[in-house]
């Protein structure tokens, strides 16, 4: 379970990590069901399992409330920050290799060139990718997996669905989880002590990075997170091509209800 869980997220970088995946799956942790009245809105297309879902995610915060949350906490606390910033660059290095593949698959060599000389500089001048001198250098990839993969090959589609412990997913997302795994470096370790704790860290790590922002979700956590999840995803799937990333802070736009009481 933790090589699924370490997938979700390669790096700790909020707008270029599968965070694209544990980011939103680690909020999606972190919240209650709501109450049967908000399940009675208008079902959102997207989403005709919301009953089922939110269950899964009722679930998910228990795991996070007494397991996860508390861990990321101590380790926020106890770490110092450029240690906490080499980790997640670490992490982070290593999610290039599946940019680079899935990139070819999309038919965009110019992106698998420059994920891959991101892996390759920060590989080696940047300490086995403790430091980010690719960024530094202006050298930047737009992030890939096998789900935008599938997207690309014509399943544009697909249903939102709420995985036990890794959160918000769709189906077209959860069939491509066996192709990213694989292209997840740390699974080819032989050691499994290491292999097993620095999955470990790295989720830790991407967990401990949310625990300020989660503080802004508002209103109904589940729909907040569900709608931010599917925004992020088309955004990534278009290359950023619908405007402003919708998951950038600072760019995002909430809707009335989602700062209800």
């Amino acid at each position: 379970m933790l090589r699924l869980l370490a997938k979700q997220a390669p790096g700790s970088r909020v707008r270029q990590g599968l965070l694209p995946i544990l980011l939103l799956a680690t909020l999606g942790m972190g919240g209650c069901a709501s109450t049967s009245a908000t399940m009675a809105e208008e079902a959102h297309p997207e989403d005709p399992w919301e009953g089922f879902n939110r269950r899964v995610f009722a679930f998910n915060d228990v795991l996070d409330r007494y397991a996860l949350k508390p861990v990321a906490t101590g380790y926020r606390n106890v770490t110092p920050e450029p240690v906490q910033t080499g980790v997640g660059n670490f992490f982070s290095n290593l999610g290039e290799v599946r940019t680079a593949i899935n990139s070819l698959l999309q038919g965009k060599p110019a992106n698998a060139g420059l994920a891959t000389s991101r892996f390759l500089i920060n590989s080696t001048f940047g300490v086995g990718g403790l430091l980010d001198y690719a960024t530094h250098m202006q050298i930047t990839a737009d992030q890939e997996d096998f789900g935008q993969t599938l997207a690309v090959w014509g399943w544009e589609d697909s249903r939102y669905l709420m995985l036990p412990l890794l959160g918000p997913s769709t189906l077209r997302d959860t069939a491509g989880l066996p192709a990213d795994i694989a292209t997840n470096p740390l699974l080819y370790i032989e050691d499994d002590v290491v292999e097993v704790s620095l999955l470990a860290l790295n989720i830790v790590d991407i967990r401990a990075g949310l625990l300020d922002q989660e503080e802004l979700i508002r209103g109904d956590r589940y729909r907040f997170i569900r709608d931010a999840y599917l925004q992020r995803r088309q955004f990534l799937i278009n290359d950023g091509e619908l405007g402003d990333d919708p998951f950038a802070m600072d760019d995002f736009e909430f809707g009335d209800d989602d700062f209800a009481d």
